[in-house]
């Protein structure tokens, strides 16, 4: 297949149709994550996130609520967002949707409206266009994805600058090939739970992110 045939058109199709099937999964998942949710603390559900999508343009990512509401923003040095088993920030229900990837699963609306992709580079926030270098803003070429290369292999482990080199490498690879083999390590990562946070010197993955 034509890899720009592939990228512009029949991958669209095929978000298309994936969403189709999961969508009654993800109203089942609503129902009861959702109840949960509401329950611990009578918060909102979905917690609405901008975010940079394809071309620069912004967008809102939906997630489920995994914090309390109201909780305050804590950024590593690099500027991307702070990730820790030991964040108290999080609700109980939170950790376990977190660790999970559940938490992810709204963004099935987000491939239906036309922001995202199932899989491609994870969005960035919007501020961070201001700090794209060189030739980094090829990643933006593309649709974000729910999944992508860096979640597949690498998960938190690895820096935000690292993240964009293998989303741009994502980019100039990107086939149907690719994306299979990334849909199936997405699953291997989340099943033994590699990279959920950051696994500083002498901690284990449980441990604080000492990059903050």
């Amino acid at each position: 297949m034509d890899i720009n045939l592939y990228k512009y058109f029949f991958k669209r199709i095929l978000d298309i149709i994936l969403a189709i099937i999961v969508l009654p999964l993800f109203v089942l998942i609503f129902i009861v994550i959702g109840s949960i949710i509401y329950c611990e603390d009578k918060g909102s559900i979905f917690y609405n996130a901008p975010r940079l999508g394809k071309k620069g343009k912004t967008f809102n990512m939906y997630k489920f609520r995994s914090m309390k509401m109201n909780a305050p923003d804590i950024r590593n040095k690099d500027g991307s967002t702070f990730n820790s088993g030991n964040d108290l920030r999080l609700t109980k229900i939170g950790r376990f949707i977190r660790k999970t990837s559940i938490d992810e699963i709204p963004q099935v609306i987000n491939v239906i409206k036309g922001d995202m992709s199932f899989i491609g580079p994870r969005p960035d926030l919007p501020e961070h266009i201001n700090y794209y270098e060189g030739n980094e803003k090829r990643k933006l070429e593309v649709l974000p994805g729910i999944t992508g290369y860096n979640q597949a292999y690498f998960r938190n482990l690895v820096t935000w600058k690292d993240r964009i080199k293998n989303d741009c490498y994502y980019v100039d690879n990107i086939s149907l090939w690719l994306d299979v083999k990334i849909f199936f390590k997405t699953i291997e990562s989340i099943v033994l739970k590699k990279g959920v946070y950051i696994k500083p010197k002498g901690k284990d993955e449980e441990g604080e992110n000492l990059h903050v």
